[in-house]
């Protein structure tokens, strides 16, 4: 399945792809924002991960965030896809930091968007974002997500303890939008 944006087109992830993920979630500054992992990833790790992505495929959609001129720059998932009470949480990466910034990370959530609520007939989609990532926040803002609790000092990374911002959008705030 491809997904096509004004900014990015959202692909199956692939075993190539795996390089470039281990060299991105190795990154401190990217690693503090997808979830403070202090343990490196392995290729290894990686290459098995993608390899079970397609047994996953009920309860989690993965895709790879390409440019318009075919540069993979992150990624953007589903997961916990809940078909029962139609819901799912929704993650993203924008690894290649020459593209912070710049409008790809809010082309790839419009369009895991429209697929969860349009394809998948999703209810609700939540997400949860570190305190300190002040961009992603305004982008989950300006997308319609509102602010449903903070989990107080869950993560801990390099000696300190950060909050976790738990947001969430509905299918109608997103219809509307």
């Amino acid at each position: 399945m491809i997904l096509k944006g004004k900014k990015v087109i959202l692909r199956p992830i692939k075993i190539d792809d795996a390089k470039r993920f281990v060299k991105w979630v190795n990154d401190e500054e990217i690693a503090k924002l997808m979830g403070a992992r202090e343990k490196k990833i392995t290729l290894k790790e990686e290459k098995e991960w993608i390899k079970n992505l397609s047994k996953k495929w009920r309860v989690e959609r993965h895709f790879a965030i390409d440019t318009t001129e075919n540069i993979h720059i992150g990624s953007v998932g589903l997961k916990d896809i809940d078909s029962k009470n139609k819901k799912a949480s929704l993650g993203i990466t924008i690894g290649d930091k020459n593209y912070w910034g710049k409008g790809y990370g809010k082309d790839a959530v419009k369009l895991i968007l429209d697929y969860a609520f349009k394809s998948l007939n999703l209810h609700r989609v939540d997400l949860g974002v570190y305190d300190f990532n002040m961009r992603a926040q305004k982008l989950y803002k300006k997308m319609g997500f509102k602010i449903e609790g903070v989990e107080r000092e869950s993560i801990f990374y390099k000696g300190k303890f950060y909050n976790k911002i738990k947001m969430g959008i509905l299918r109608k705030e997103w219809l509307k939008k």
